[in-house]
């Protein structure tokens, strides 16, 4: 949002697309209260349902356009979950696929015009984080029994520093889902911020928008990428962190 105000110059509210409304009438959120952020998630739940069940219906051997798709997904996810977490973590694809479909098209769905970035909220990507957390922690206290906490101690350090050293491990333990969801929240809404704000230029600017339409262009393409980038770091570190669970322990 851009205006211009007598005596006080350009004003511009890039952080006002963030905002959580409710759906209907102008009373407060409650956390019952249907929002554009529950509009949009819904959104793209149905847009997981309809590429990866509803293009996949007939199964053909010469596949559909929405198929391949779905087929390229599946197979890039698949690999990347074996290849981080070995064979052990393959029972865990499916969790991790649903994970980076919702996170990949929301993130991709919150780049249509008028519509909202469901991930770029904190409330959003700090749930996912610590659904993740919580998984990778009871996974692996299931698997390996108190044996889990093994992961703590450095044992090829010196015995000295192996109390200091399983400290800060398991401080950086618990500071993953803060890291794990900062990350994605913070970057998309870093860029759409900008592009707000180029935005409001470009409305006041005259002939002379061209300029900050150009920068609109190039950033936009940008954050498709960013959309992509995202979705993929989240889910290659959820890989990471559920190879401590499956994995051997080691350092």
């Amino acid at each position: 949002m851009a205006t211009e105000e007598h005596g006080s110059g350009l004003q511009i509210h890039p952080m006002d697309q963030f905002v959580v409304k409710p759906l209907f009438g102008d009373g407060p959120v409650e956390w019952y209260t249907p929002t554009n952020v529950t509009l949009w998630m819904g959104i793209a739940i149905l847009a997981v349902v309809a590429l990866l069940v509803l293009a996949t219906r007939r199964r053909a051997i010469i596949p559909s356009r929405g198929q391949s798709v779905a087929e390229l997904f599946y197979g890039f996810i698949h690999k990347m979950v074996e290849d981080v977490t070995g064979h052990e973590g393959l029972k865990y694809f499916p969790y991790v696929m649903t994970l980076f479909m919702f996170v990949f098209l929301s993130n991709m769905l919150g780049l249509i015009p008028m519509s909202f970035t469901t991930t770029s909220h904190i409330a959003v990507t700090a749930v996912l984080a610590l659904l993740v957390f919580f998984t990778v922690t009871l996974v692996g206290f299931y698997r390996k029994g108190i044996g889990f906490l093994a992961m703590f101690w450095v044992s090829s350090a010196p015995l000295a520093l192996r109390p200091v050293l399983a400290l800060i491990e398991l401080i950086s333990y618990f500071v993953r889902p803060v890291s794990h969801s900062i990350r994605l929240g913070g970057n998309l809404m870093a860029g759409h911020a900008v592009i707000k704000v180029f935005a409001g230029f470009a409305g006041v600017m005259g002939v002379a928008s061209v300029v900050p339409i150009a920068g609109i262009a190039a950033i936009y393409g940008l954050e498709i990428l960013v959309a992509a980038v995202q979705a993929y770091v989240f889910t290659i570190l959820t890989c990471v962190y559920l190879r401590d669970a499956v994995g051997d322990a080691h350092h």
